[in-house]
């Protein structure tokens, strides 16, 4: 039944998961070249994670394996994590505050019945969590098709990982570079092709 909120049937699963996460986390780190300061938008479905149809069966317990996962990898590199909502509110984002100076916050509390267990677990895990309508996001994860690429910076690249999938849900993956100006006649920092610089 939609909205309901559902515990784990296998409690083996929790490691597993966390574990893919951290995994993915470091591929798309890697490929993306993820350096300091920048963001990754997350969308997760924790009903795809378990075996279920998207928004069907939110399970808090397989959101916060997910998120340990996450965390475990991008915050020791100083790269923040956007957590997608889900549909019923309008795919927001909740990020820690620092990450965003000077942005437009909006005030609203994720729940797993409304705004998904992975942005619940992102908002009670951050120290100053913040809602925003909107973000560019520098590179993204998409577990179980959550449909992440409204906030991802233009121009998305597609990233495949070895690790594609977090328990039964598909994970697709991306990550983002300057856009080509100018026509034929331009010419193009070749570095910039891989992504954004580092700024040191």
């Amino acid at each position: 039944m939609a909205g309901i909120v559902h515990e784990l049937q296998d409690s083996g699963l929790l490691e597993q998961i966390r574990q893919e996460a951290a995994a993915a986390a470091r591929q798309l780190a890697e490929a993306a070249r993820l350096h300091k300061g920048q963001i990754v938008v997350i969308g997760c479905s924790t009903s795809e994670v378990v075996g279920h149809q998207v928004g069907s069966w939110s399970t808090p317990e397989v959101a916060n394996a997910i998120f340990r996962g996450l965390d475990s990898v991008f915050t020791p590199m100083g790269v923040y994590m956007a957590a997608q909502c889900c549909e019923h509110l309008n795919r927001a984002l909740i990020v820690e505050r620092e990450a965003v100076p000077g942005a437009e916050i909006v005030n609203v509390v994720p729940q797993p019945k409304a705004g998904s267990s992975f942005a619940t677990a992102a908002y009670q895990a951050f120290r100053h969590p913040a809602a925003l309508e909107e973000i560019r996001a520098d590179a993204g994860l998409d577990i179980g098709g959550t449909l992440i690429g409204m906030h991802l910076k233009k121009v998305a690249v597609p990233v495949r990982l070895a690790q594609n999938h977090i328990g039964q849900a598909m994970v697709l993956a991306a990550r983002t570079r300057p856009k080509f100006i100018g026509g034929d006649r331009a010419v193009y920092d070749e570095e910039l092709k891989n992504g954004y610089p580092c700024e040191d």
